[in-house]
């Protein structure tokens, strides 16, 4: 039995991280992420895994983003009894993400179950409960950085840094085989060069098989110094406060959240920003904070050689509290999760101020395509949160300045030692554009543009020592595709355009001038419906999350 290489996510999308080798010894993921993004994509999510999970020997988990570890508690709800793998602060993570990740899920099924109780619909089960996410994190382990250890007979791994948050790692691995053992490297997600907080990324060592990231394959940015980003986030702060509303700034609670109030306590200490109330007001993002003070060795000083002061902030642990902040409508800056605006207290905090001119939103983090954040972004007039339609009117602000993923030109960089000896490079973790360019950005470099590969979702390759090298080929075995490129790829789906549809119809009927226009506006569209009914079929009794249909634009609730 050879080598191959399987490609369960992450592929033609920025989320679901999941790579499966198969080795003589046994089977290993590494990583095992939830999907986000358009509803169609995020079905996945609810389907059976690709592969048999008690089969699955071994997990090793680059870092603790959702997005690489979302799905892990429904892989040992599935069967898997192995060891994952992990550094040490992204298993002091991972004891806050999982199980909140489980209580977002009930959450939102029960919010929708009760929707579909008024719509007689079937009810849905969440992926899974806290309880079970609990219960996964008996199954994880310790690895130190830089030494390496075992997972797998046959199979030799070790963590290095990847700079991009607290913990995170990209993985070397040798796996047993003729006539010498395969070198494999998984990038994971890499930082930037001087991200706040974060080391620079090591250096990976020579191997046949690279896995690397290709989140801003296609963008190279320009490069802030920490005084120039404070000073960036500093005008924004003092131009949102000035324009006498509450800032509202979406965040991830893990590495975002703890960037924005360590860099708001620098500009506060250098008296750069008035002295605002600074609310943070997610829970989790509170005990995620603590980690990172537990971990502060593993941090990089400021150059004043301050080492994370994450201070002078007011923590909003009750829904109690969080509805005071509501209560607020000027001069204070709240920071919430979600990072991406598609679930947690954010989305309550955007329907009280997205409709206020004075109020701003500034983004300060990726926002996925098909996300309400990615909507709100790119200047939709209106939005559906919660069922109910909001009209923008705040100042809608982003900044460029606090990326966790490195971009083009670094990708090349930290990638260049390895290609006079590569064999293949796989790239994952990116959109089409930005892979493909980073796929032409390496063979500038040097490496053979027949020996980079853009797969997928499912794609296996088979590795075959040709040419002195190890190299990742194509299977002729293809599995049946869950999720066809167009979907995979599609910035929105039929929920999206439902969801505006119904905003402009809406639309529509106000800007006719009597009922009798109106009326035949909706005639119109009912005779479109009329003529579609003979091709409709029913839900039937006991449907799946897939036939039970959430249709509010950008939630994040179960379903397609």
């Amino acid at each position: 039995m050879g080598v191959s290489l399987h490609i369960h996510g992450a592929a033609g999308t920025v989320t679901g991280s999941c790579f499966r080798l198969t080795t003589p010894n046994g089977d290993l993921l590494v990583d095992c992420g939830l999907f986000q993004g358009p509803k169609s994509v995020r079905a996945l999510n609810y389907r059976s895994f690709p592969f048999d999970a008690p089969a699955i020997g071994a997990v090793l988990l680059t870092h603790a983003h959702i997005d690489h570890t979302g799905l892990f508690p429904k892989l040992a709800l599935a069967g898997f009894r192995g060891k994952a793998w992990t550094t040490e602060p992204s298993r002091a993570l991972l004891e806050w993400l999982l199980p909140d990740a489980g209580a977002i899920q009930e959450v939102e099924v029960e919010r929708l179950n009760r929707r579909n109780s008024r719509r007689g619909e079937p009810h849905v089960a969440p992926i899974y409960a806290r309880v079970d996410a609990e219960a996964s994190l008996a199954l994880l382990h310790v690895a130190r950085y830089d030494k390496w250890f075992e997972p797998l007979k046959g199979v030799r791994a070790r963590l290095r840094n990847a700079g991009h948050i607290l913990g995170s790692a990209f993985i070397e691995m040798e796996i047993d085989a003729g006539p010498r053992p395969v070198l494999l490297v998984f990038s994971g997600d890499l930082g930037p060069r001087e991200k706040a907080l974060q080391l620079d990324p090591s250096t990976p060592n020579d191997c046949d098989i690279l896995l690397l990231e290709s989140t801003y394959g296609n963008r190279p940015r320009r490069h802030l110094t920490a005084a120039e980003r404070r000073a960036l986030l500093g005008r924004e702060l003092t131009a949102g406060l000035t324009a006498g509303g509450n800032i509202i700034i979406p965040v991830f609670a893990v590495e975002r959240t703890q960037e924005i109030l360590d860099d708001i306590a620098a500009l506060k200490r250098e008296g750069l920003v008035a002295a605002a109330p600074v609310f943070l007001d997610s829970p989790l993002a509170g005990r995620i904070t603590e980690v990172f003070r537990r971990h502060q060795a593993s941090l990089e000083p400021a150059a004043d050689g301050t080492v994370f002061d994450a201070t002078g902030f007011r923590l909003t642990e009750t829904v109690e509290q969080s509805k005071a902040i509501g209560r607020i409508h000027g001069g204070a800056i709240i920071l919430a999760g979600s990072g991406m605006c598609d679930a947690g207290r954010v989305k309550h905090h955007l329907m009280n101020h997205l409709w206020r001119p004075d109020s701003t939103v500034l983004f300060v983090g990726y926002q996925a395509p098909g996300t309400l954040g990615a909507f709100i972004r790119d200047g939709t007039p209106r939005v559906r949160i919660h069922g109910e339609e909001v009209n923008v009117k705040a100042r809608i602000r982003s900044i460029d300045a606090y990326s966790g993923h490195a971009d083009r030109d670094e990708l090349i960089a930290w990638a260049q030692g390895l290609l006079p000896t590569l064999g293949s490079a796989v790239l994952v973790h990116g959109e089409p554009d930005a892979a493909l360019e980073l796929a032409d950005g390496l063979a500038a470099a040097g490496l053979d543009r027949e020996r980079i590969s853009v797969p997928t979702l499912d794609q296996s390759f088979d590795l075959s020592f040709r040419d002195g090298r190890w190299q990742a080929e194509p299977s002729q075995a293809v599995a049946p595709p869950r999720l066809t490129r167009s979907q995979a790829t599609a910035p929105r789906d039929w929920h999206n355009d439902y969801a505006a549809a119904l905003l402009d119809l809406r639309e529509a009927l106000r800007g006719e001038n009597d009922d009798r226009k109106r009326q035949a506006l909706l005639d119109e569209v009912r005779r479109l419906i009329a003529s579609r009914s003979a091709g409709r079929r029913a839900v039937p009794p006991g449907g799946s999350a897939a036939q039970s249909l959430d249709l509010g634009q950008g939630s994040p609730a179960p379903g397609p």
